[in-house]
């Protein structure tokens, strides 16, 4: 068994303000990308099937340049098309548009026929439906944080480490959905699915990080070495998983398993620095500036 050696950090040759540093810029730098994306295209990430509306047409992959054939088959140029080799098809996507006719998946699926591909499964998403799930899928990522935030301020029920959980946790959040952006990952159920977990993941490294500083024995940098050597080992193992989980999908043709690890794998990195980073530089203000002792 491959044992983990966590580093002992000695944060007394740093400020406060050179360990919020890195994570403030990452925050700002991914909050400056999904701007820009919104500015862009009128939403914060690239949104899928499920959240516009469209047609997702699943054509046969019979080895005869069939994506080429795609590019040619169709009135309109599809928004994306992947291949799945281990079914052997290729899934071409149309998002809705606003001039779109009613019978759009038999229209597709009639210039499928026509150029001799083979359809062997069709499915449409009404921009009415989509909305509405992409409005539910929003409600439940922030009814999902903002739970985590009400248990956090319960638990300590002190504002500087209460909103330090909370600043990273929203961090974390923030940070793989500007990678999703950059790498053309879409927003789908599965993904936002990813980011709940992130959440997860950052409260429960956050939370162990705060109960060794504030409800255990021992001097502050102790606590903190203590927390590191759990928490980092779990992290690094998760994120071990992910990688693989993420490789073995791709290689697989499995695009929601690998978009899944990349998320998870982007959001743990980002945890590690905003718990070890961030959050030790929000705790340490409060032990011994923030708050008279």
């Amino acid at each position: 068994m491959v044992a983990i050696e966590v580093p002992e950090v000695d944060y007394t040759d740093y400020t406060n303000r050179q360990l919020a540093a890195v994570p403030l810029a990452f925050l700002v730098l991914a909050l400056a990308i999904i701007g820009g994306w919104f500015v862009a295209t009128g939403a914060p990430a690239n949104l899928g099937l499920e959240f516009t509306g469209g047609v997702e047409l699943r054509i046969a992959d019979d080895g005869d340049n069939v994506e080429q054939q795609i590019q040619t088959a169709f009135d309109r140029e599809p928004d994306s098309t992947r291949a799945i080799p281990g079914d052997d098809v290729v899934v071409v996507t149309f998002q809705a548009a606003e001039d779109d006719p009613e019978g759009l998946a038999n229209d597709l699926q009639d210039q499928a026929d026509a150029a001799g591909l083979t359809t062997t499964a069709v499915d449409q998403v009404s921009p009415s439906f989509a909305s509405d799930t992409a409005r539910t899928a929003l409600f439940g990522v922030a009814l999902a944080f903002l739970g985590m935030s009400v248990l956090v301020f319960a638990l300590f029920r002190t504002f500087v480490p209460s909103i330090a959980v909370v600043a990273s946790a929203f961090s974390d959040l923030v940070i793989p959905i500007a990678a999703m952006n950059l790498l053309g990952i879409q927003m789908t159920l599965g993904t936002i699915a990813a980011l709940l977990m992130i959440i997860g993941y950052s409260v429960d490294s956050d939370i162990l990080l705060n109960d060794s500083v504030l409800r255990r024995t021992g001097a502050f940098y102790e606590s903190v070495s203590r927390a590191m050597r759990t928490g980092v080992t779990m992290t690094l193992t998760s994120i071990a998983a992910m990688i693989v989980m993420a490789v073995v999908a791709a290689a697989f043709g499995i695009g929601l398993l690998r978009d899944i690890g990349i998320i998870l794998s982007v959001g743990l990195c980002a945890d590690l620095m905003n718990t070890y980073l961030m959050n030790v530089s929000l705790l340490r203000w409060h032990k011994f500036e923030g708050v008279a002792r």
